[in-house]
């Protein structure tokens, strides 16, 4: 469990593909900021992060725990679950929106698409090649 990663994940990998895919640009994992947010849009002050079920306690069937060592996961698990809470409401508290997309609903890429471009709006037009 010590190998496992907690930025470049696949499914973050596979939102920054749909967010490019869809013409937004951003930043990656601002240090400066509470939680680190996966994906960071500065000038519309929007953060996305992306969540594994398991890790951050998803009521799916991916965000189950396991049968063995439940003295050990259930506090784990609560204490990720908090610390998501709170770096949530510091965030807004700054004056960020937040959007969670968790690892099981990109099973439906069209949905999560739909989700992000309500989510961010219209991109913003940028003229690289004005003079």
């Amino acid at each position: 469990m010590q190998s496992v990663g907690t930025a470049h994940t696949g499914p973050e990998m596979t939102v920054r593909r749909i967010l490019h895919g869809l013409g937004y640009r951003y930043r990656l994992h601002r240090k400066d900021l509470p939680g680190k947010p996966d994906v960071v849009f500065n000038k519309k002050r929007k953060v996305i992060f992306v969540h594994g079920c398991f890790w951050h306690g998803h009521g799916c069937s991916k965000g189950r725990l396991p049968k063995s060592r439940l003295d050990y996961w259930e506090p784990k698990i609560a204490r990720n679950h908090q610390r998501d809470q709170d770096v949530e409401n510091a965030l807004r508290s700054l004056g960020w929106q937040v959007l969670t997309i968790w690892q099981c609903e990109l099973k439906d890429l069209q949905g999560v698409e739909a989700r992000l471009s309500a989510f961010l709006g219209p991109r913003e037009k940028t003229d690289r090649h004005r003079r």
